[in-house]
């Protein structure tokens, strides 16, 4: 296994950086001394994350800006450039997590997860891409997800954001190669980040929160985020093509390859045992799980969901009513426009509320 590279003073970007599993890859990155650019849609959620990775240390530029508008690509790597002169890592971390029924779908659902989840990330390695070229160095890692290499029932939104943009890491590896500039794919599997807290949720929403709560819970079914999150960063520093974070996933992940047929069937009975039925179209965008009450009484629930809200507490998943509203640059740098939302040139970037980002 390759020796890993000291990261020391390296230039990191990390897109949806305000809570989970980004603020936890931002604070490993810190802990190696590199200057950060952190962005998310929030203000106040950014503004409290930065503050606490300034509290421990951490060298951080907050941007806020929504990573699905077509400027902000190259508006968060000339923020790098005019910071730092440089840019040498960028993860792509920004999603959103949809469950329910197709039933309950509709096409918005799948352009808002594929405008956050595969066009998001490869804009932003098409514009990085060419500043680590010239500068002979850099790194390009994507957060992709288990339901990038198996489609899952009741999240077909986001599987197919997530397959999407595994094709384009691994094929973008595959044209670059070894290096200078490396493409990292990481899948992971459930991790307890709290996500279920933000995630959305149609069709028979209660019983669909209480079913990915519990999965986003559970120590046997899902992981570690910290632990997650140190992994990560070993498998950048190691340059490595691909890291799929459990031996559950990996074994998944073979599975899909060898007997896709299978594994759909053994997919579709755990839909028919265990997953609510459809029941009816659902709203557009779903019920956030914060406004949600579960489908088991409330203390057993809390109960076997405890190791979840406990990371939501502790990695700002939680509910919070904060402001909205935003410049586009905060923290340490401000908006060379002068305006509360602008791209280069100028223009106002839109103001439309797709996934978090």
């Amino acid at each position: 296994m390759r020796t890993p590279d000291d990261i020391r003073g390296e230039v990191a970007l990390i897109t949806g950086a305000s809570r989970g599993l980004g603020l936890l890859l931002a604070r490993e990155l810190a802990r190696h001394s590199c200057p950060l650019i952190i962005c998310a849609r929030n203000q106040g959620e950014l503004d409290r994350a930065a503050g606490q990775l300034r509290a421990a240390g951490a060298e951080v530029t907050a941007i806020a800006c929504d990573v699905t508008d077509e400027g902000s690509a190259q508006l968060l790597v000339d923020a790098a450039l005019q910071r730092y002169g440089r840019l040498d890592i960028v993860i792509s971390n920004a999603g959103i997590i949809q469950v329910g029924p197709v039933q309950a779908s509709d096409v918005a659902h799948y352009e808002t997860a594929l405008n956050t989840m595969a066009l998001a990330p490869v804009r932003l390695a098409l514009t990085a891409l060419p500043v680590m070229r010239s500068q002979g160095h850099g790194r390009i890692v994507t957060i992709a997800s288990i339901g990038g290499k198996l489609s899952v029932p009741h999240l077909l939104p986001y599987s197919t954001a997530k397959f999407a943009v595994v094709g384009f890491s691994e094929g973008l590896r595959a044209e670059l190669g070894s290096g200078p500039v490396t493409v990292t794919t990481v899948v992971p599997g459930l991790m307890r980040t709290g996500s279920h807290e933000q995630a959305r949720f149609t069709g028979q929403a209660g019983k669909e929160f209480t079913w990915f709560a519990l999965g986003a819970s559970l120590p046997l079914l899902s992981m570690d985020a910290e632990r997650a999150a140190r992994q990560i960063i070993g498998a950048i520093r190691r340059r490595r093509a691909e890291i799929i974070l459990t031996p559950a996933g990996q074994l998944v992940s073979r599975l899909a390859g060898i007997a896709p047929g299978l594994a759909g069937q053994v997919l579709h009975l755990t839909q028919q045992l265990a997953l609510p039925a459809p029941n009816g179209d659902g709203d557009d965008q779903g019920t956030p799980g914060h406004e949600l009450n579960p489908a088991l009484p409330r203390r057993a629930f809390d109960r076997l969901t405890i190791l979840g809200r406990a990371a939501a507490s502790r990695f700002n998943e939680r509910y919070a009513r904060l402001p909205l509203r935003r410049p586009l640059f905060a923290g340490s740098t401000s908006c060379p426009h002068r305006s509360q939302s602008c791209q280069p040139g100028g223009r106002a970037l839109s103001r439309r509320a797709p996934a978090r980002g």
